[in-house]
């Protein structure tokens, strides 16, 4: 493991949860973004020195240091936000990532920069499982920045040889997410609602976080300068209706979810990934949907602390 590492967004959800996996392995990890917490929080998971800060290429050259490894978990995390807010959207994914490959061809050119992409940009994908050689056809903002930011990393590795890799990451969750899909239905069905959006047909191939944080760190031995991609799921689709019931059946409640049928603007019916190319890099999902769901709900039910 390298000795520096930086992680951008850190704060996050997904940061967070690499600069632990980081610091467990041994690095030193610098991290920025925004979020205010307490020294004490941020030493928790691993990070030896944090700043908030806009992610620029000012901010990076004064913090960021002579990383190793960059992790760029920065950015938007919503279709929804993404839909309504596009340009802010863009700003914080598409812009922000165009400041990391700078630095990196500036500052650091033998540094490994990973690149937390999504799923998203397959859009309504017409392959199941979904390769990462499949059509890039996003429908949605997000999606769109997301697969701007891949053809950044791209030009980036092959203008300039930076070593880079792709992960597009699935549904992502985990104990300590405070938004999407889980937190809402366990926040409804506690207090008896069971009224959700959609059809509860729509399937997502969820991953836990740190099965996530895992492969992005796995993925660093892999950036090179033809810039490796890999899909970051658990090979398995699950359908909102049976997760919404799992959450029930542990919050022991008797609501009995049901659906409003409309389908909300930018989100696939299906989605499911080919993790071929992460497995063959020595990685593997260990969390099974149903252990990481219950998980979740027992955080939650114990005050979402």
């Amino acid at each position: 493991m390298a000795r520096i590492a930086l992680v951008t967004g850190a704060h996050g959800f997904i940061g967070r949860h690499v600069a632990k996996q980081l610091a467990n392995l041994g690095a030193t990890v610098l991290a920025l973004g925004h979020g205010n917490w307490p020294r004490s929080e941020w030493r928790n998971w691993g990070i030896s020195d944090w700043h908030v800060a806009d992610i620029t290429l000012e901010s990076l050259m004064t913090y960021g240091g002579k990383p190793e490894l960059i992790f760029h978990c920065a950015g938007s995390g919503s279709v929804a936000y993404s839909v309504t807010n596009p340009y802010q959207d863009f700003q914080r994914s598409v812009a922000t990532t165009l400041a990391i490959l700078e630095y990196a061809r500036l500052h650091v050119p033998s540094a490994k920069m990973v690149f937390p992409s999504s799923a998203a940009v397959y859009g309504c994908a017409q392959r199941f499982p979904t390769h990462e050689s499949d059509p890039i056809a996003p429908v949605s903002p997000y999606g769109v920045h997301k697969a701007l930011s891949e053809q950044l990393c791209k030009s980036y590795s092959s203008q300039f040889g930076l070593s880079a890799a792709i992960v597009r990451l699935f549904s992502v969750y985990g104990v300590g997410l405070r938004k999407q899909l889980l937190w809402d239905a366990c926040t409804k069905i506690q207090r008896g609602e069971a009224r959700f959006s959609g059809t509860g047909s729509e399937s997502r191939d969820w991953i836990y976080v740190d099965d996530a944080a895992a492969l992005l760190v796995t993925a660093s031995q892999h950036a090179t300068s033809s810039c490796s991609i890999a899909n970051g799921g658990s090979g398995q689709s699950v359908l909102v209706k049976e997760i919404l019931s799992h959450i029930a059946q542990d919050i022991n409640s008797r609501c009995l979810p049901t659906f409003s049928g409309d389908q909300r603007p930018g989100d696939p019916s299906k989605q499911i990934a080919d993790i071929s190319v992460a497995r063959s890099w020595g990685w593997a999902p260990e969390v099974h949907w149903p252990n990481g769901v219950s998980q979740y709900v027992d955080w939650f039910k114990a005050g979402a602390v």
